[in-house]
């Protein structure tokens, strides 16, 4: 139960007569409604506590959002935990499942496209998902056979797991990939065309060497019993796959250059991070030094986390990173980074300076102080009220027992609020939690993924909570206001990575990252929205947009309206020779 606490395709618009205004307050004040009982959008997450207090029950689980179906809107995918410990039972949970009978993954059939309603259906049965089983962590979408329809990829407290859609909403798990059932423990993951041969990439984040087998008992600072932190084990390495076509992958993770670290890793987002045109990966770990891998474009990285600013804060420490997001915060072109860290610390948001330097912007633009007081975990980078600058949602759960919750007796005594934190035109951020009242309430929070699930515009928010139902935020405030969207289709594959999107007009350029990828254990919707609220624009405006595909290819589409998405393909536009 729920109790209230207190508070990389590049893609250009080119406008005529293009300016920024002052954004302006919008009403009504509740900007998303909690939709999830309407929806039928019905799974609870089961944690597998015993009262033991393995690390890894109060770390997961994550979701996606994408087009499972081929008609047009977002189904939704949840990602379920196990029972832990060595002979453990159903019997021995403190809190029992939901559904003992149904301890798998689910996949929500959306409802929008032939009812014109927000609603779900679970079609795990028949699908083939039921068995996608195990100690559930986090989900990756990507078409990774190129035939138009988006596989799976599964991180667990175990082997991992492929599973690869026929196209009918069934999906069969992959066996001629045994090299990706990584056995360790994976939490984020990520697809990107590394070496831009128009086949998708995996990159891993593996998380420390913990099992129930080797628990150790932890304490807190009054000797009580507590959960315990990656530093009471070895962190990991994480791994990079090659997709050596049709689906078929190799580990290229020591000649690549990514075995040469070792980290606790949660996060993991990709983009083109130092304007090569080659997409780059951005690890972020646990209270050790992010990895920011910058692609040599001959198969290596090289981590810059350190020269770029990018592996610790401000103060030169190593913080506790959680979820990480990639996008144009301050509109000038380039993509900054946000990330969410350990109550006590603060999130933390790293301004591009140009040809990937990173300056740790978070006191100046107001984001420290509120954000001291939580655990983040999912997070994302959303144009929330559609003005053209991109707002901040994080969403949280502490991962040590809080003490008044300890005092009431609370089995999970993690609970925290959410935020949303609004973007004030690149001078400042201020915390609008308020105008989600569903923030209010306290939740153990892991998993964000946000997507247009009404087609309507603007972006709505599935979040995961720990041991407890799913919710479901619609937006009620961006459809409000200008937009224009892109489902974009790169070559044959049905979900392009690793892209952008650019607006420039004089002194502006507005970038938007295209891709799954972002936020924690998490898959948010693959297309691009971009608000124009702010934007001196006629009602029939015509925009052109310019589209840099992820192998490099860049591409001009015009005379697109607004207030609608627009279906755009590889080799279909306006070729562009000058590099920009």
């Amino acid at each position: 139960m729920r109790a209230p606490l207190p508070h990389l395709l590049t893609f250009t618009v080119l406008l005529g007569g293009l300016s920024c205004s002052h954004r302006e307050d919008a009403d009504p004040m509740d900007w998303y409604t909690d939709v999830t009982a309407a929806s039928g959008l019905d799974f609870v997450h089961f944690n597998g506590m015993s009262g033991e207090l393995y690390f890894s029950e109060i770390v997961g689980a994550g979701a996606a959002l994408f087009d499972a179906d081929g008609d047009g809107d977002l189904d939704a995918y949840l990602v379920q935990g196990a029972m832990l410990g060595p002979g453990k039972t159903i019997a021995d949970a403190l809190l029992p499942p939901h559904d003992p009978g149904a301890l798998h993954d689910r996949l929500f059939r959306n409802l929008w496209a032939e009812s014109g309603e927000l609603a779900f259906e679970d079609v795990t049965a028949g699908s083939g998902l039921e068995g996608a089983t195990g100690y559930g962590m986090g989900v990756a979408v990507g078409d990774v056979n190129n035939d138009g329809h988006a596989d799976l990829y599964l991180t667990n407290a175990g082997p991992n797991q492929l599973w690869i859609s026929t196209g009918d909403r069934t999906f069969r798990r992959s066996e001629e990939n045994p090299e990706v059932a990584d056995p360790r423990w994976s939490t984020s993951a990520a697809f990107l065309d590394f070496d831009r041969d128009g086949w998708l990439d995996l990159y891993v984040a593996n998380y420390v060497r913990y099992r129930p087998e080797n628990h150790k008992g932890c304490l807190d600072s009054a000797g009580a019993p507590e959960y315990c932190g990656p530093h009471s084990f070895p962190p990991e390495t994480d791994r990079l796959f090659r997709n050596t076509g049709n689906g078929r992958f190799e580990d290229v993770t020591e000649s690549s250059g990514i075995g040469a670290e070792a980290g606790s890793g949660l996060g993991v987002v990709t983009g083109d991070f130092d304007g090569d045109g080659w997409v780059d990966i951005y690890v972020g770990n646990d209270l050790m030094r992010n990895l920011l891998w910058i692609n040599q474009g001959d198969g290596t990285f090289r981590n810059e986390g350190l020269m770029s600013g990018t592996a610790v804060g401000a103060l030169g420490k190593a913080e506790a990173t959680m979820g990480v997001d990639a996008g144009d915060l301050d509109n000038d072109g380039d993509l900054d980074l946000f990330m969410t860290h350990l109550d006590g610390e603060t999130n933390t948001l790293y301004l591009n300076a140009g040809d990937g330097l990173f300056l740790d912007h978070t006191a100046r633009l107001g984001l420290a102080e509120a954000s001291r007081p939580a655990t983040g975990f999912g997070t994302g980078m959303i144009d929330v009220d559609n003005d053209g600058w991109l707002d901040i949602v994080a969403v949280n759960g502490a991962v040590k027992g809080l003490p008044s919750q300890k005092r009431a007796g609370e089995v999970l005594p993690l609970r925290q609020s959410n935020q949303l934190f609004v973007n004030g035109g690149a001078s400042s951020f201020s915390d609008q939690s308020l105008r989600i009242p569903a923030f209010a309430q306290a939740d153990v929070s892991r998993g964000l993924a946000a997507g247009d699930l009404d087609n309507d515009g603007d972006l709505d928010l599935l979040l995961t909570h720990n041991a407890a139902p799913a919710q479901l935020l619609r937006n009620d405030i961006g459809h409000n206001r200008p937009w224009i969207g892109f489902d974009l289709v790169g070559g044959a594959r049905r979900v392009p990575q690793g892209t952008e999107l650019r607006l420039r007009q004089g002194s502006i350029e507005l970038l938007r990252r295209g891709g799954t990828d972002s936020s924690y254990c998490s898959a948010r919707d693959p297309r691009v929205v971009l608000g124009l609220a702010s934007l001196d624009l006629p009602a029939s405006a015509q925009l052109e947009v310019e589209v840099r595909w992820e192998n490099g290819r860049r591409e001009t589409f015009r005379d697109l309206q607004t207030g609608r998405y627009h279906p755009l393909k590889e080799g279909t536009g306006a070729a562009v020779e000058a590099d920009r």
